[in-house]
């Protein structure tokens, strides 16, 4: 019998070891935040994970000779995602473990055994079997700060388990940091902003409770033109959305998101709510009554400090006119005006290095700085196979040149 062992997460009993892994791991780490359980049992749920129609998602746990789990893993498919792919590709993640070679290669192994039986060729990790806004990348720079919500965070000699087994470098994810003391526009940026507003015909403001019940179809729409048409990501139903703003309802702060508007006709939005990790740190992954109460209580005290940047969209149209200045500049007067006192910083994680337009734009318009970076590896099955970067995202107008030459 080796000295380990490798057991699929099956029952109530191997899912309450498979999470209470980390919270022995990370130990007496201050910048570690125990995610919720309730949150990572969901993305392992076929009933709230829409990707199970047509995908599988299997775990498991690794062992030492004394019974001790030591590691963990999952691992997932869903044939939609892995035929977009030039190979169909899987995915692992969730991944602890000890620092051993050897545990974290008994895992890897399980992983690609189990996907090479579904068909699959390659493996992307350590990401979600879900949107690549949660629990995506590993984590390499950035270690003495505290993760953003459902943001992932792990020992710096995960990079080494990871290259030391095969993976290599897919894209890199950026988080970037800025504090909220002043606007930090630069003359360029306000220029346009006058220019757009000369016009008399755009106009950006923050939410207020008026927009909430319309508020889930116009990020659809808008993210639908702005997003969908680029590759693994998929479009928002109006189901999703739905689910996605009532579970957003209790933290939405109208002073965090923007919308803007070309002749009364939305175009435009940027998306931030108040960083849930300030305010569930001491809960151990529980959000039971009392921990529910004690977080309502945090929001409405306003003891979350940071604010999460989720996300920002024009539609294709609008695009290159500086409607990204315009939104932020709005919510730049509406910090000078006094109105988001309570905030100190804002982060905008997953700014990958495949999007270098979105990168310029937060660098040179937003004021922000790098500060954190995760990277998503690619492993292919077959070593002999040419291994590929991410390819760059294409603007929205270089996208639309091209379909019309196909269509042509």
């Amino acid at each position: 019998m080796g000295k380990y062992i490798i057991e699929e997460v099956v029952g109530k009993r191997l899912e309450r070891e498979f999470l209470n892994l980390p919270k022995r791991l990370y130990k007496g780490n201050k910048y570690w935040v125990c995610p919720l359980d309730g949150d990572i049992k969901g993305v392992f749920n076929p009933e709230k994970n829409l990707l199970f129609k047509s995908g599988e998602a299997i775990r498991w746990i690794a062992r030492n000779e004394k019974g001790v789990v030591v590691g963990r893993i999952a691992a997932f498919y869903n044939h939609e995602q892995a035929s977009i792919e030039e190979q169909p590709t899987g995915g692992c993640g969730f991944f602890e473990s000890i620092d051993s070679q050897e545990v974290a290669n008994l895992l890897f192994d399980a992983a690609k055994s189990w996907l090479t039986s579904k068909g699959m060729e390659a493996m992307d990790g350590p990401i979600n079997f879900g949107s690549r806004d949660e629990w995506w990348g590993l984590l390499v720079e950035g270690f003495e700060s505290k993760p953003l919500y459902a943001n992932p965070y792990n020992p710096p000699y995960y990079q080494q388990l990871f290259e030391n087994y095969g993976f290599k470098v897919y894209f890199n994810q950026h988080t970037y940091s800025r504090e909220l003391t002043t606007r930090g526009l630069n003359e360029s940026v306000l220029n346009r902003v006058k220019r757009l507003k000369e016009s008399g015909e755009y106009h950006f403001r923050h939410i207020t409770k008026e927009d909430y019940h319309t508020l889930p179809e116009t990020f659809r729409t808008i993210y639908n033109k702005a997003w969908a048409h680029f590759p693994g990501v998929r479009q928002f139903t109006k189901e999703d959305t739905e689910k996605m703003f009532r579970t957003m309802k209790l933290i939405i702060d109208p002073n965090l998101i923007y919308l803007a508007f070309h002749k009364g006709e939305p175009i435009g939005f940027y998306i931030m709510v108040p960083d849930l990790n300030k305010g569930i740190g001491d809960f151990n992954g529980k959000l039971n009554l009392i921990n529910t109460l004690r977080l309502l209580y945090r929001i409405k005290t306003k003891k979350l400090d940071r604010i999460f940047a989720i996300i920002f969209a024009v539609t294709p149209e609008y695009q290159g006119r500086g409607i990204e200045s315009g939104i932020i500049n709005c919510f730049g007067e509406t910090v000078e005006a006094g109105e988001c006192n309570q905030y100190k910083e804002m982060e905008l994680a997953w700014m990958g290095d495949f999007n270098p337009v979105m990168m310029r734009m937060v660098e040179q318009y937003v004021g922000a700085k790098r500060f954190k970076r995760h990277i998503t590896y690619r492993l292919l099955f077959d070593p002999n196979k040419e291994f590929k970067r991410c390819p760059r995202l294409m603007s929205a107008q270089q996208a639309a040149a091209k379909q019309e030459k196909q269509n042509n």
